[in-house]
């Protein structure tokens, strides 16, 4: 089979769009970096709009198409919930009151309109992704130095999955057509803060001592620390009730692969 890499912009309509006839499935995971940048007011109407308006552009485009899609996977993300450091979340939990829930939710309102076409949707909300990038990649450098350990707190939860597992999640929401609504991707046993950094640093034969204190995330993030000093404790209900087989359902496993 041939691939064909087509340029957009996600939030603006375009030609783009009607290279969407004819697709089996089609898999949206487009939306700025969350945690790369200082949340200025510019910056958060960028990922804003890049999932929102992003979003509604695609539905729109499979809305044209001659020949539609079978099924729409799109991304959401477990900010969905808001954070706590007590509250235990699966799909039914409500949604927070917090800026990155503001988002998610409008996100999921625009992919829900995909229904109107008749196309089966499948709605990942993702936890953090562990791979060659993202969080771990800026987690390793420190303890190979010997200067590893939690960012902030440490009590806060992270909610994980490792990235080959969530390729498997996709693939199987493209194949099965009995996947259908929100889905939690994540592993099955999240972790709080200083626990994953433990299990780091033993993985890794390092220690985990030194943490990174909440000042410095605050100076580099704005508004946007609360990605990496707050979280959330989530259970893949959903992807539990399917018998879905994790790979890497231990943070041990998962981090040993990685680095």
């Amino acid at each position: 089979p041939t691939v064909e890499i087509v340029e957009y912009t996600p939030k603006i309509a375009g030609p783009w769009q009607q290279k969407l006839s004819g697709c089996d499935g089609v898999v949206n995971l487009a939306g700025a970096p969350i945690a790369e940048e200082r949340w200025t007011a510019a910056r958060k109407q960028e990922l804003q709009s890049s999932r929102i308006q992003g979003t509604a552009q695609l539905v729109a485009g499979i809305a044209q198409a001659t020949v539609k899609p079978q099924v729409l996977i799109n991304a959401s993300a477990i900010g969905y919930y808001g954070t706590s450091e007590s509250a235990r979340f699966t799909e039914t939990s409500p949604a927070g009151r917090d800026f990155l829930a503001s988002i998610c939710v409008g996100w999921e309102r625009e992919a829900q309109k995909v229904k109107v076409s008749g196309v089966r949707l499948v709605i990942l909300r993702l936890g953090i992704v562990l791979g060659n990038g993202g969080a771990i990649a800026r987690m390793i450098p420190p303890f190979k130095l010997f200067a590893g350990g939690p960012i902030g707190s440490g009590k806060q939860w992270f909610s994980w999955i490792h990235r080959e597992d969530l390729v498997n999640v996709i693939l199987q929401a493209l194949e099965n057509p009995q996947m259908e609504g929100i889905y939690n991707a994540t592993a099955p046993n999240p972790l709080r803060m200083g626990e994953f950094c433990r299990v780091m640093g033993q993985v890794m034969n390092r220690p985990s001592w030194l943490p990174v204190p909440n000042f410095v995330i605050d100076a580099l993030l704005g508004d946007g620390a609360i990605v990496v000093l707050e979280g959330q404790q989530v259970i893949p209900q959903g992807l539990l009730d399917l018998g879905f087989n994790y790979q890497y359902p231990e943070a041990k496993e998962a981090i040993a692969e990685i680095v």
